[in-house]
């Protein structure tokens, strides 16, 4: 069976590893945009931080994909999809043939519509790459502005000022994490950031980058303005849909797809961060690794089916724990909101119940009883009983 992969970020590697241990003769290409094997994106922030070495950036030793027998092509997109002849075309020209083709070519960075964001200095954080180019233009301009205070430009901020720049991050809505946090959890967090040496300005929208050819400051649509000479943009990602659509693919926010991670063509499977299933698009790693093993059980006539993925980040913010998992911001009726908040100490813990049930929780600051805390969102665990008790400091979520 021939079987090609197009994108080799979490999603396309993991599916040629998957495909690889299920059947060793399967012939597996992986077409990659990028110029450098696979690695984890998250380690993108320790590299620009100044914590982790490029050399160990990458989740995998030098040639081992040709030592899985896996046809990995570097720095070749591809620029087509055949699907009547079953071919992809390689951007530098040329027809590959396939049996089964795995889209995989992931999402690429937001760039919000602000004027002037072509200027010089003005970078979003998504390839090695980037992180390079970030890295090299604050050594001689530190004064930074990161435009977002989502989780990304949370996590910019905190390894740009480990570079010993001067860090400031302006988020457009009313409070810090929108996805993640209420604005409750949000107060919590920014007073805790700027404790630690980071100005955070909210509620206040980018209207334009100042500046000739470079970067010399940010006006914002209430008319202030900052002087800085680096801004980078953390606005999120969008996923990368050319290529679905060239090849007539059914395609919404993300190149749909079913259980079985097939798409709307027969053949052709999709995984990863350009993926939309039952009408979600994720845009997480742990979605990825799920997708990609689905895909691969698929593209060999294996069990298995994809149900979704509770969504759940458990990391630090800018040095702080963090833990978000399922609903943390409900809408409508039956849901229940319990809080517990100690700002000084940076504290902040939400639960969500609906009809009685863990659908939801923020654990800030925190990191004790996390493990089971997720696990009992992920079963939506009936907890009504021993609401009262939820958010006292020695709970247990296994007892549940």
């Amino acid at each position: 069976m021939k079987i090609v992969i197009v994108g080799n970020g979490v999603a396309g590697t993991m599916a040629a590893k998957a495909i690889r241990d299920h059947d060793p003769g399967a012939s597996i290409t992986i077409l990659a945009a990028e110029g450098h094997p696979y690695y984890p994106r998250p380690n993108l922030i320790e590299y620009v931080a100044g914590g982790l070495p490029r050399a160990k950036l990458f989740a995998f030793p030098p040639g081992w994909a040709s030592g899985l027998g896996i046809d990995l092509r570097l720095a070749t997109p591809a620029r087509a999809i055949r699907p009547e002849s079953r071919e992809v075309e390689p951007a530098a020209g040329g027809a590959l043939p396939y049996d089964r083709l795995l889209l995989a070519d992931g999402a690429s960075a937001a760039v919000p519509p602000i004027r002037g964001a072509d200027k010089g200095g003005v970078f979003t954080l998504r390839t090695l790459d980037d992180a390079e180019a970030i890295v090299e233009h604050v050594r001689k301009r530190p004064r930074v502005a990161v435009v977002g205070g989502g989780l990304l430009g949370l996590e910019i901020a905190r390894a740009l000022q480990a570079r010993s720049a001067e860090v400031e991050v302006i988020e457009f809505l009313p409070h810090l994490l929108p996805r993640q946090l209420d604005p409750a959890g949000g107060e919590v967090l920014k007073s805790q950031i700027e404790r630690r040496g980071i100005r955070v300005r909210v509620g206040l929208a980018t209207e334009e980058i100042l500046g000739r050819t470079d970067v010399e400051g940010l006006r914002f649509k209430d008319g202030s303005e900052i002087r800085v000479d680096t801004a980078v943009l953390a606005a999120g990602v969008r996923p990368n849909l050319a290529l679905a659509r060239q090849a007539g693919l059914a395609v919404d926010r993300g190149v749909l797809v079913n259980d079985r991670m097939e798409t709307s063509l027969p053949g052709i499977y999709a995984a990863g961060d350009g993926t939309q299933h039952d009408g979600r698009l994720y845009g997480i790693i742990p979605a990825a690794f799920e997708q990609a093993r689905i895909a691969a059980a698929a593209i060999l006539d294996r069990e298995g089916r994809y149900i979704g993925t509770v969504p759940s980040n458990t990391l630090k913010v800018a040095g702080m724990a963090l833990t978000s998992v399922g609903l943390v911001n409900p809408e409508g009726p039956g849901f229940e909101e319990l809080r517990a908040s100690n700002p000084e100490a940076g504290i902040y813990k939400k639960i969500v119940l609906r009809d009685g049930a863990l659908v939801g929780a923020v654990w800030l600051g925190t990191k004790a009883g996390v493990a089971e805390l997720v696990k009992a969102v992920s079963r939506k665990t009936p907890a009504a009983s021993r609401k009262h008790d939820l958010l006292r400091e020695d709970f247990d979520f296994a007892s549940l």
